[in-house]
C-alpha cells in the first residue's frame, strides 16, 4: 500500500502539469499579455451572481477549463491574462503556501484554485467575514482538473480569515 502511495504522490504533479499542458492546447488563447481581457456570458448566466474576475496566464489551459465551469454554473466570467500572477495573488491577499494557478475576485471576496461553483454560491449566500477560499495546488478531480477515469483527489476548501489564518470550509473527493 505505501508503495501505491508513493507512487501516486509522484506521478500526480506530471499528471496535473500534462492534464494543463492538454487543457491549453484545446483552448484558443491569445498571446501573453497583462492587458488581454475576454469577457463570456452566455445565456445562462444567472442575473443573481456576480461577475467572476478571473486572473491567469494565457499559456494555463486548465484555468480556461475552470472559468468554464463557472460559466456552466451561472457565473457571468471575465477573463484577465496576466505574465505575473503574484501581484494580483498579494493584492488579493492570497495567503503564503495557498496559491494555485489562478485567481478570482468574486463579489468581493478572493476565490484560489480549482474550487467548485457550489462552494463559491455557498460563500456568496453564508457571507462570513473573510477574505474568500483558497484551494492550494491543482487537486485531481477539481473542476478544471477532471480525470478520464472520473476520479477526484481527496481535498478541502479552506476559507481565508481577516487575519490571513484559514479554517476547513468544503471537503471533497473520496473520503470526502
Amino acid at each position: 500500500m505505501n508503495r501505491i502511495l508513493s507512487l501516486s504522490l509522484l506521478l500526480t504533479p506530471v499528471l496535473l502539469a500534462t492534464a494543463c499542458a492538454r487543457a491549453s492546447e484545446e483552448t484558443t488563447s491569445s498571446p501573453a499579455t497583462a492587458s488581454t481581457v475576454a469577457v463570456a456570458a452566455g445565456p445562462t448566466v444567472d442575473p443573481e451572481l456576480p461577475l467572476a474576475i478571473v486572473h491567469k496566464t494565457a499559456s494555463c489551459g486548465c484555468c480556461g477549463v475552470w472559468a468554464d465551469h463557472l460559466k456552466a454554473a451561472g457565473f457571468p466570467v471575465e477573463i484577465r491574462d496576466t505574465d505575473d500572477m503574484h501581484p494580483v495573488k498579494q493584492r488579493l491577499g492570497v495567503p503564503a503556501g495557498k496559491a494555485s494557478c489562478h485567481t478570482a475576485e468574486i463579489g468581493g471576496y478572493v476565490v484560489e484554485g480549482h474550487i467548485p461553483a457550489s462552494d463559491i454560491k455557498r460563500l456568496l449566500k453564508e457571507r462570513p467575514m473573510a477574505r474568500g477560499l483558497v484551494l492550494p495546488g491543482m487537486p485531481a478531480g477539481s473542476p478544471g482538473m477532471e480525470m478520464p477515469d472520473g476520479y477526484v483527489q481527496p481535498y478541502t476548501v479552506e476559507l481565508v480569515l481577516a487575519d490571513g489564518s484559514t479554517q476547513p470550509f468544503a471537503q471533497h473527493g473520496q473520503g470526502g
